[in-house]
């Protein structure tokens, strides 16, 4: 956890002024329990105070800054074909604005063919339903060519049924390929390019396509005939896309049995930067990479050789990380606030390399999940996963990342926020309220933990973390200056948190996030303020509807939930402008 924006500031007479202020008005106001009543525990009595520097913002962020992607392996279990989905696309819609990135460890196995429909380029599907199936979707793409502007559908249930079924199957295939590491081609071809590209413009996403990166000459130059055919087809169809070349270079050893090094990879990315400037639609694309893994030894020393010889063709350096991998069992492992804290000691890695040869450049941070490999089924698609995801969104936007990339949006593994079903999961509520509320630009915060016993070595804010942005100013229920708090409380007690200083008797919107059901923090429900949320129609949202608090009320953050806080009608300099 960043201490800077999480230790109170004690050389400041102002805030020292303003936590005697808080003491004194909570001495006043304090009366002693009733004789023979329960008396308060000491983890009841801790009260948190907490301010924030509401002069000007610490860091400006993209107004993407939460964003999605999509895993190519939607491609060969069918689901791409479903992308056209009413459901579907009103979805993703609420997370725009936002990139989409095409990509991930199937990126640097793409093959793009010209060819509008060819059944035997779709995944195997079972013998006694494929030749209908196959039929079904033809229709559907000869249903949809008729439709101008946004090209959406409603399939019949029986045919999501199948390809459920034909999914499942394909799951276990996939499954299988990333745990050895060994891959098979993916052909997209330009029927599924189509399909891709009407999703993203009708969310109101903008398209990042994953090029193949190991397709190489005899020489180990990148082939670029296959991304060259890509482009002029994309061109053609006036497609606003940025790109992206290969996903993870410094694994491909262990992919492919072949290495590509930091001054080839820095050259192949020159070369895609000419091939953009020689299609015309395409001279000024964005390009993206080179999306290395985690920081760790190989990924460092290729990134530092990438930013050296070619750091200034990218429009913004990726990179990506995960959590925890599949041998997760428990929920308590999505709570250890060590493993919280891995990202930011990741993100202080990147970011030095970068500033050391383009000080300037934007850092995105690609692929997150809460786990490898897809995730763990009953643990990365609950509520629990959501306490890693919005602590990357604090930590990646303390320390200035322009843009987390989400993996995935729908149907990769557990880490989706959509499932199957097209039901929204835990961590896409969260993701729809901090779209709603949370703005690209970043505040300190200043927060002091006032205890009746200090206990040496245990400091409350690892489990209690807060963050402050400026409103999103998307958002119309509130004025510009407003303020929005966002804390996560993993202890297993309830917290009070007051407000000093410039929050000091303010009115208070309170959208509280808790697990809703019998399963707890296993539950693939989420309940705000008390109520579940669950989708209307295809089409609809259910109201997100805050709680008011009076002005100078404590707030109270149950065991183990997730709250926003938005400070109406401060008039915050930092967030007027």
């Amino acid at each position: 956890m960043p201490r800077q924006f999480l230790c109170p500031v004690f050389g400041s007479s102002l805030w020292l002024v303003l936590i005697l202020q808080s003491l004194i008005s909570s001495a006043a106001t304090y009366k002693r329990p009733v004789s023979g009543g329960k008396r308060p525990s000491f983890l009841e009595r801790t009260l948190i105070l907490l301010d924030v520097n509401t002069r000007s913002p610490v860091k400006v962020l993209n107004d993407n800054f939460l964003s999605l992607q999509l895993d190519p392996s939607i491609i060969k279990d069918g689901w791409l074909d479903f992308l056209s989905s009413k459901r579907l696309v009103t979805l993703a819609r609420g997370l725009s604005p936002a990139y989409l990135r095409f990509g991930g460890k199937r990126t640097d196995f793409l093959q793009f063919h010209n060819l509008k429909n060819l059944a035997k380029f779709r995944g195997p599907g079972p013998d006694y339903y494929l030749k209908n199936y196959e039929d079904d979707i033809v229709r559907s793409d000869f249903a949809l060519d008729k439709q101008k502007g946004c090209k959406l559908a409603s399939h019949p249930d029986m045919m999501l049924d199948l390809q459920r079924e034909k999914a499942a199957q394909m799951q276990q295939v996939l499954l299988k390929e990333q745990l050895s590491n060994i891959y098979s081609d993916v052909t997209i071809t330009a029927r599924s390019l189509d399909k891709l590209y009407n999703f993203a413009d009708c969310a109101g996403l903008h398209l990042i396509f994953g090029l193949n990166a190991l397709h190489r000459n005899p020489d180990n130059s990148w082939n670029s005939s296959s991304a060259l055919s890509l482009l002029k087809y994309s061109a053609g169809k006036k497609y606003n896309i940025s790109w992206e070349l290969g996903n993870e270079p410094n694994s491909y050893r262990t992919m492919a049995s072949r290495s590509v090094n930091s001054s080839r990879l820095a050259q192949d990315y020159t070369l895609l930067r000419t091939l953009l400037q020689s299609v015309r639609f395409y001279n000024r694309a964005n390009l993206y990479g080179p999306n290395v893994g985690r920081p760790r030894k190989n990924a460092i020393l290729l990134l530092d050789g990438f930013m050296k010889n070619g750091g200034s063709v990218v429009d913004a350096v990726t990179w990506q990380h995960y959590y925890i991998d599949r041998r997760v069992t428990k929920v308590e492992d999505f709570m250890k606030t060590r493993l919280l804290d891995t990202l930011s000691e990741q993100i202080t890695k990147v970011l030095k390399i970068v500033q050391t040869h383009t000080p300037e450049k934007r850092v995105w941070l690609g692929g997150v999940g809460p786990a490898w490999a897809g995730g763990t089924n009953n643990l990365s698609d609950t509520f629990a996963a959501g306490f890693l995801w919005l602590n990357t969104l604090g930590i990646a936007a303390a320390h200035g990342i322009d843009v987390v990339l989400r993996h995935s949006f729908f149907d990769y593994g557990y880490n989706r926020l959509v499932d199957q079903h097209f039901n929204p999961l835990p961590d896409y509520w969260l993701s729809l309220l901090f779209k709603r509320l949370v703005g690209p630009r970043v505040l300190a915060v200043h927060v002091a933990g006032l205890q009746r016993k200090p206990r040496p070595g245990r400091v409350i804010r690892d489990k209690l973390r807060i963050y402050a942005h400026c409103t999103s100013f998307h958002n119309h229920e509130y004025v510009r200056g407003s303020i929005t708090i966002y804390i996560i409380n993993l202890h297993r007690s309830r917290k009070k948190i007051k407000l000093a200083g410039t929050l000091r008797n303010k009115t208070v919107h309170q959208y509280l996030l808790q697990p809703f059901g019998t399963d707890g923090l296993h539950s693939m429900s989420v309940q705000l303020n008390g109520e579940p949320l669950i989708m209307v129609d295809n089409e609809t949202f259910p109201e997100l509807k805050p709680r008011t608090l009076r002005a100078g009320r404590t707030i109270a953050m149950p065991p183990v939930s997730i709250g926003f806080y938005v400070i109406k009608n401060i008039n915050a300099y930092a967030c007027r402008r």
